[in-house]
């Protein structure tokens, strides 16, 4: 059966999937409605599809098999609609005036005559034809969703498609529902090609058996890699499709031609990449021989005499590796230095900067994260930077995969020599833009650990780099005595080493360790989500000054379960941050949100506005990026505003319509810890 009505409140809304139980008001009653509701915000217009079903402990629901958003159908209904937030600029005060003036006309006016708007008073021409837009691109994508949803795509593809294909996107996607899998990252390829043979496409069809060999290349970038064994694609594909090995044979010669993938012939053995992967990885290649070859102009002479004025004046011994590791920066253009955790490697850091700005010469410092960078910072004395900021990385599309990475232009450096801490984490496309940027003559020193975990974009570039031996490496594998004290430094070599933690007998009298590792063992999740939340709520404090919003921070390797990040962040805010006072929340994806909250951003967002006090000034910029923590300072009902003051002292503005961008960060998963920038 049909339903039509309006959404009057959202009580659960799951983050990952939308899934929603939303108050629903029909002509005729309230009800509860369930099901899949993605982007659907209170005062909406639907029109529903499915059935009433009686729940054994909530009662009658009405169950969702499919939505429609439609235009609001009284004053009232549009009133709210223009206050959720929905349309940029406009809340609940500007909804009302806007209603107000044009009433029953309203909806023509943003549709045919935008410019309209700006007979009311505090909006400009400009604003009232970007509202307008707003408005109609809103329906149009909307449509959109509501066609991507039956094949699995979720919404936060749909103005992508819109951008892309247009108006008629909907037309373009029936004729060939195969150009989804260029367009959108995870889509779920089984439902496509379902549809793609109801329509009468043929197994054997080029076009089908050409987006299956595309869709196993993208698959393999999900994981890390830049491609595959041609053989193991083609098994792949095979399985996929139903098809003979002569068609994906056919259909790779076909991809080849068109330059959208890329065989090689390496040791033997066939691997097929997609183009921009393999244009990545060459152009990589190409700029560190180009660079590591050219003329070594900023080489320091008697670096013998230096290296021992260094130590005189810092009072710090080097070790022969140090030395060795700091000679052939010296020689050379690019080197790496490698080393697991206390082994010396800020050290060098720090005695690389003190030569070379004795000499004149200027060193940049610079990091994949914000928070490798600002520790980088701390560690060093000297101001570094995350690698987006240092080359200046405009607005890009993360998800097409099929973009050209030469049409990507960053700022060139201004330095003599470039020090890039936490190489480990840098992926393929980073490396690609940081090569790039880099002028002939610079030294390129890169720092990492190659045991860390590698990045979560594809690529492994610190390894494969060293493993190459074509660049000049130092191996570090001695704990200094200070590291040495620390339990997590020796159990992270020995782990490396196939050992187990270290024990309590295994210590000496003599020696001073650190307690700042604790190996708590433990089979029951109920038992473990309260250790977790006794020590951070305080049990701590007995080792050090650990503040949890401070200096704590929950590691999960899951989302899903009691103790993946979803659970653990419900039950750390109900420890740390009770609304005791009534104050504004807001609910969204299925969190609550409340000043004192500490947050995430989950997506790069180039556009939104900030200020930050620099000394007394205020400085403004734009862009949060992936991976940004900082605290919910004020939830402002009245704007339809959350105020976000991030861990670098930026304030952002996020309108009730955006909160999708961020999420709860007591516990991250350790993917996302990659990515956290502080």
């Amino acid at each position: 059966m049909e339903i039509i009505g309006e959404v009057q409140g959202i009580i659960y809304k799951n983050e990952i999937n939308s899934y929603t139980i939303a108050e629903f008001e029909t002509d005729e009653e309230s009800t509860t409605i369930v099901g899949y509701l993605p982007f659907i915000n209170e005062g909406d217009t639907l029109k529903l599809t499915g059935k009433f079903v009686e729940h054994k402990e909530y009662g009658r629901q009405f169950k969702i098999d499919t939505f429609e958003k439609m235009m609001p159908k009284t004053l009232g209904a549009l009133e709210r609609y223009l206050s959720n937030g929905s349309i940029k600029g406009i809340g609940e005060a500007l909804a009302k005036r806007i209603i107000k003036k044009f009433g029953e006309e309203t909806i023509y006016v943003f549709k045919n005559e935008p410019n309209r708007l700006a007979e009311i008073k505090g909006i400009s021409e400009n604003k009232a034809i970007e509202m307008g837009e707003a408005f109609v691109q809103n329906w149009e994508v909307w449509q959109i969703v509501g066609f991507l949803e039956r094949f699995g795509i979720g919404a936060e593809h749909a103005k992508k498609v819109f951008d892309l294909l247009g108006a008629n996107a909907i037309e373009q996607i029936e004729a060939n529902p195969y150009i989804l899998i260029d367009i959108a990252r995870g889509v779920d390829f089984k439902q496509i090609d379902r549809m793609a043979l109801d329509l009468g496409i043929s197994y054997d069809n080029d076009k089908r058996v050409m987006s299956g060999i595309k869709y196993g290349l993208i698959r393999s970038t999900y994981n890390g890699h830049t491609c595959v064994l041609k053989a193991n694609l083609i098994e792949f594909v095979i399985n996929l499709l139903d098809v003979s090995t002569e068609n994906v044979e056919d259909g790779i010669i076909n991809l080849s031609v068109k330059n959208e993938i890329v065989i090689e012939d390496r040791e033997e053995e066939e691997y097929a990449y997609l183009s921009n992967f393999f244009n990545a990885e060459a152009e990589i290649a190409i700029r560190i021989d180009r660079l590591q070859k050219a003329k070594n102009v900023k080489k320091v002479s008697n670096i013998e005499e230096e290296l021992k004025k260094v130590e005189k004046d810092s009072k710090i011994e080097l070790s022969d590796k140090q030395k060795e590791a700091i000679k052939l920066v010296n020689e050379n253009n690019v080197t790496i230095v490698t080393g697991g955790p206390g082994t010396g490697k800020t050290t060098i850091i720090k005695t690389i900067i003190d030569i070379y700005e004795e000499k004149g010469k200027k060193v940049v410092l610079c990091a994949p994260t914000g928070r490798a960078a600002k520790r980088m910072t701390e560690t060093t004395g000297k101001e570094a930077s995350t690698l987006h900021r240092l080359l200046e990385i405009g607005k890009i599309d993360e998800d097409s995969l099929y973009k050209n990475i030469s049409d990507y232009e960053g700022a060139p450096i201004d330095g003599d020599l470039v020090i890039v801490d936490e190489m480990s984490m840098v992926d393929m496309f980073l490396m690609n833009y940081l090569m790039k940027c880099i002028y002939q003559g610079t030294k390129l020193i890169l720092v990492g650990d190659e045991d860390q975990l590698a990045s979560v974009g594809p690529g492994s570039i610190l390894k494969d780099l060293i493993h190459s031996e074509e660049i000049a490496t130092i191996h570090l594998d001695k704990i200094f005595r200070q590291a040495a004290k620390s339990k997590i430094v020796l159990n992270a070599h020995r782990v490396n080493q196939g050992e187990g933690f270290i024990k309590k007998e295994e210590i000496s009298d003599e020696e001073e360790m650190k307690d700042d590792f604790f190996f708590i063992k433990g089979i029951y999740q109920e038992k473990m989500l309260d250790e977790v939340i006794s020590l951070c709520t305080g049990r701590l404090q007995n080792y050090g000054d650990y503040d949890f919003f401070q200096s704590i921070q929950v590691l999960s390797p899951t989302k899903k379960g009691m103790l993946g990040t979803k659970e653990l962040n419900k039950a750390l805010q109900e420890q740390l941050n009770p609304n005791i006072d009534n104050l504004p929340e807001r609910a969204s994806m299925g969190a609550v949100f409340r000043a004192g909250d500490r947050v995430m951003q989950i997506k790069n967002n180039y556009d939104i506005y900030w200020e930050k006090d620099v000394s007394g000034k205020k400085e403004i910029g734009s862009g949060v990026f992936n991976g940004e923590i900082g605290t919910i300072t004020q939830i402002n009902e009245r704007e339809k505003q959350v105020e976000i003051r991030f861990d670098d002292e930026k304030v952002a503005w996020y309108e009730f319509s955006d909160l999708d961008q961020i999420e709860h960060s007591y516990a991250i998963t350790i993917h996302k810890s990659q990515r956290k920038r502080i």
